[in-house]
């Protein structure tokens, strides 16, 4: 086990600088916004009647923040596709957005290739690769990013640029006011959360100690709803570890009632709750509810506050957050919070087939 208040000994394990991508996440924001706005969208990407993002793991995330987080203003419904192929609805009404970190993500590429086909309007955004290629020989738009890191990694450009482009497209209102406050928001928390803080003083590094050896299960609602999927994903690929997600207020109609069974999983599972006061007051009453429910079964729970105005503020705030505890915790397991050896070895499995 790693001493947390001896950031000099992570680099050990951290050989390629995770670190460093965590920190920098509010300057990718920036930088994001900044390249998608130099985008030339065409016009009749703005006259659809649905949005779909197309992606896998880290290069997906960004869609699913953005689908929770414009459920109240987006007129057109956005879907995330996180498969081979395309659903059946997409055609020549849909805008498309294919989100490749390589470029090379096969299941996006097929789907690249069937929106084209069926006359979609189609714009990708990526690093590089054959979706890059492809995009400029079919004369496509593309928002091209440079940073060296793993797809997680890059939240701040797979959120930002497909905001960005929602934007351009007239679907949704500005976002320049929002992204400024998220953007200072998460540079004042890190300020408390750094690996320089002590861990008596430190927030995450508390969190990640209570739940070293321990399962992660946690809880949101509404504009935070998935980020409970971007913890559970760091916790998995930084940390190593198993994590579980869920959300309010439909666990209220399933969850708490296994509550009760197997016993031993009171002692293993801590419940990490998201809790925002931008939250509709029935859902912050089941907030409360439900922690009592653990309390009387024996769980322990957390709870983390969203910091921020603005619902964007908010998300981002809360996924900073988690992923320092992801990061301490990878410290505290004794991994390499960059390798992703099973997926890896997945994917050579199936290059071989």
């Amino acid at each position: 086990m790693h001493d947390l208040d001896a950031p000099e000994r992570f680099a050990a394990l951290d050989t390629r600088g995770m670190l460093s991508c965590i920190r920098d996440l509010p300057w990718q924001c920036e930088d994001g916004w900044s390249k998608v706005h130099q985008l030339a969208l065409p016009e009749s990407y703005g006259h659809v009647d649905e949005v779909v993002i197309l992606g896998m793991g880290g290069s997906a995330i960004g869609g699913d923040l953005l689908r929770s987080l414009l459920l109240p203003e987006c007129q057109v419904p956005i879907i995330v596709h996180r498969d081979y192929g395309l659903p059946a609805h997409v055609g020549q009404r849909s805008l498309v957005i294919a989100c490749s970190y390589s470029g090379n993500t096969e299941e996006t590429l097929l789907g690249f290739g069937q929106a084209v086909e069926r006359g979609a309007r189609v714009v990708s955004v990526t690093t590089d690769g054959e979706l890059a290629r492809r995009s400029a020989q079919l004369g496509l738009p593309v928002c091209r990013y440079e940073y060296e890191t793993q797809p997680r990694a890059a939240l701040g450009y797979s959120l930002t640029i497909p905001l960005g482009i929602l934007e351009l497209a007239g679907l949704i209102g500005l976002k320049s006011e929002d992204l400024a406050e998220a953007v200072a928001v998460m540079r004042s928390w890190q300020e408390e959360i750094t690996e320089t803080v002590a861990a008596a003083d430190n927030p995450a590094k508390t969190m990640a100690a209570q739940l070293h050896g321990h399962l992660p299960v946690i809880y949101g609602a509404e504009h935070l709803s998935e980020v409970t999927r971007r913890w559970k994903g760091q916790f998995n690929e930084n940390s190593k570890s198993w994590g579980v997600f869920d959300v309010f207020p439909e666990l209220n109609h399933n969850t708490v009632v296994g509550y009760a069974l197997p016993r031993e999983l009171a002692d293993l599972a801590v419940v990490v709750l998201l809790t925002s006061t931008r939250y509709h007051p029935r859902v912050q009453l089941r907030f409360d509810i439900t922690a009592e429910l653990l309390q009387k079964h024996g769980f322990a729970h957390k709870r983390v506050e969203a910091r921020g105005q603005s619902t964007l503020a908010q998300a981002l705030s809360v996924i900073h957050f988690g992923d320092y505890v992801s990061y301490y915790l990878a410290m505290l397991n004794d991994v390499d919070p960059w390798s992703i050896g099973n997926i890896d070895l997945v994917k050579q499995r199936l290059e071989a087939s």
